[in-house]
């Protein structure tokens, strides 16, 4: 019964490393290089230059896989609309990036007003393909609580918030590829215990293609996914969410998001109100390298960290759903 969702996992490595070859060569050509922050951690200064939009082979590689294995059903289908469509806008603000050789893209404005519009975009369509409730699910139980016209801006909340926050997690070697690849195996267990065979394999060819990425990307990487592709996971693991209905259920499934993405929020907060911070820099996990840890330390205990919370949330809610 699962073999199907493993060949899935191991067509697209394979491609996904494949395309990688050609791709890095490409980037180093067209001078796609990565500008590092300032004000970041010193270590991260030796790692300007370093190629990026990975995110571009990544993504294709999932969508030749999904459109050449046929399970390109209605839902699959905008599930893949708001990927290319989060991938787009992440490749605008890294070509910027890129061309003015700086590391400000788009605007945070422009940004924001392209996930609002593409969550929108996805909210409009999955709602009538799958003819979903209005509804928010609880977890962990079988309540839903009708919300009406309120749940076209909580999906919008959804998306954007986790597409941010898996942007934010992308600041280490490995790191934000490594968490995805555990909640997209995650939702395609949960999506299979649903009969959602079609978003189980999106799961599985997304989990692929982040597999296939860390081939490059782990410690010390050769590419970075960048923007283009940091977006369009944070984009697919939300839709992913949306179409099982398992909004709050994500904030568990996927903990380090939430965790890195609260860190910034805690930190800005406090600063902006007391003058003070509480983590020595955000996201998170800067706050332990500068602690001491080494990269690959933090990546390692980061991806235990989300392997334990994603088992034990598809624990519970195979139990008590």
């Amino acid at each position: 019964m699962c073999m199907p969702y493993l060949l899935y996992i191991i067509e697209t490595i394979v491609l996904t490393i494949l395309l990688g070859f050609v791709g890095i060569p490409l980037a180093k050509k067209y001078k796609a290089r990565q500008s590092i922050r300032t004000e970041g951690p010193k270590s991260h200064r030796a790692k300007a230059g370093t190629p990026t939009m990975g995110g571009l082979f990544m993504i294709l590689a999932a969508v030749l896989v999904t459109v050449c294995n046929h399970f390109m059903t209605e839902t699959v289908i905008w599930l893949i609309i708001l990927t290319l469509g989060h991938c787009l806008l992440g490749f605008l603000d890294d070509f910027i990036k890129a061309e003015k050789k700086r590391n400000l893209g788009l605007t945070a404005k422009q940004k924001f007003t392209g996930q609002i519009l593409l969550a929108l975009l996805f909210c409009y369509g999955v709602s009538h393909a799958l003819n979903l409730p209005f509804a928010i699910a609880i977890p962990f139980t079988k309540v839903d609580i009708s919300i009406g016209w309120l749940y076209y801006p909580f999906i919008v909340l959804v998306i954007v918030g986790a597409s941010n926050a898996v942007n934010l997690t992308d600041g280490l070697d490995g790191l934000a590829a490594g968490c995805c690849v555990i909640a997209f195996i995650a939702y395609a267990i949960f999506s299979l215990w649903l009969g959602m065979s079609d978003v189980a394999s999106f799961a599985s060819v997304m989990a692929g293609c982040c597999a296939g990425f860390l081939f490059f990307n782990y410690h010390p990487a050769k590419i970075f996914m960048g923007d283009t592709g940091s977006l369009a996971l944070g984009g697919a693991i939300a839709g992913i969410a949306v179409v099982t209905r398992s909004e709050f259920l994500l904030i568990f499934l996927g903990l380090i998001f939430v965790l890195e993405a609260l860190s910034v929020i805690l930190q800005v907060a406090s600063f902006q109100l007391t003058g003070k911070r509480i983590f020595k820099m955000s996201p998170l996990h800067h706050h332990f390298e500068l602690s001491g840890w080494s990269e690959v330390h933090v990546v390692w205990f980061f991806w235990f960290i989300e392997a334990v919370a994603a088992a034990g949330t598809l624990f519970l809610a195979i139990r008590l759903m």
